[in-house]
């Protein structure tokens, strides 16, 4: 499939800055490419979540290589959170094709869905101390069984989110696996969840294939820029205050949220 004729500088540039973004704080991917394409290029919904599920699997596939690599993956907490989150995506998936992806009903969805997944993203971002803090006093440490049950549940429900809004693998993903696991080093939870969102996102990204919801030509332009952009990213990363960068990504993931839900 040949993508470079129709590559859009626009898309380009969206991409470049998206990455750059998911370069410095590891989030940001879904919760700001899918808003984007949506409300400045006025690309359809489930296009729109469809071709960024694709987007997303390929990029987080490098991370998680690098990860693998120096060995910061906990391939038995991404087996539990898959485990959850493969089924939930496929049924996900087969109710938004009973609802026809061009009906003005799965608009609606995908829009609504949207909007909670941005809001749960803002706050994770901006109260995960807080509530790690608040974790640790009232709740404590689960037994064993108990963490492997709500890891799984955790996959479930970032497997419908992940599907109907392309959002939440990152920052809810790892806000939920620091409260789980929370003698786990950070880097090795990160790792983790980077890697359980490449199965989660390339299924989901399947899926939106078989429903007709991906742009090649768009997907193909976003990982130009892309590529390049977590690579900047990431070599910056280490000069910036990353506090600030969370709360500024908070801020406008909150401000999108209400574009979404108000207007």
């Amino acid at each position: 499939m040949n993508f470079l004729p129709a590559v859009q500088p626009l898309y380009i540039v969206s991409g470049l800055l998206v990455g750059a973004l998911v370069g410095l704080t590891g989030v940001g991917g879904g919760s700001l490419m899918t808003p984007i394409l949506i409300l400045l290029f006025g690309i359809h919904p489930v296009t729109a979540v469809g071709t960024d599920l694709l987007y997303a699997s390929a990029t987080k596939l490098g991370g998680t290589a690098v990860h693998g690599f120096n060995g910061t993956i906990d391939w038995r907490v991404v087996g539990r959170l898959a485990l959850g989150s493969v089924p939930m995506t496929a049924l996900t998936l087969l109710a938004l094709s009973e609802l026809k992806i061009s009906s003005g009903t799965a608009q609606v969805l995908v829009t609504k869905i949207l909007g909670v997944a941005l809001l749960l993203t803002a706050m994770s971002l901006i109260f995960r101390k807080s509530l790690m803090q608040l974790y640790s006093h009232r709740i404590g440490e689960l037994s064993p069984g108990l963490v492997r049950t709500l890891t799984t549940l955790t996959g479930a429900v970032l497997g419908v989110l992940v599907s109907l809004s392309s959002v939440g693998a990152g920052a809810i993903g790892v806000t939920a696996l620091v409260l789980l696991y929370p003698n786990m080093p950070i880097r090795r939870i990160v790792g983790s969840d980077i890697a359980h969102a490449v199965p989660l996102t390339l299924v989901a990204g399947l899926g939106h294939w078989i429903l007709g919801s991906i742009n090649w030509h768009l997907l193909g332009s976003l990982l130009v820029g892309s590529i390049p952009g977590i690579i900047i990213g990431s070599l910056i990363a280490p000069r910036v205050p990353e506090t600030g960068l969370r709360l500024i990504l908070a801020a406008v993931l909150l401000l999108v949220c209400v574009r979404f839900w108000f207007f």
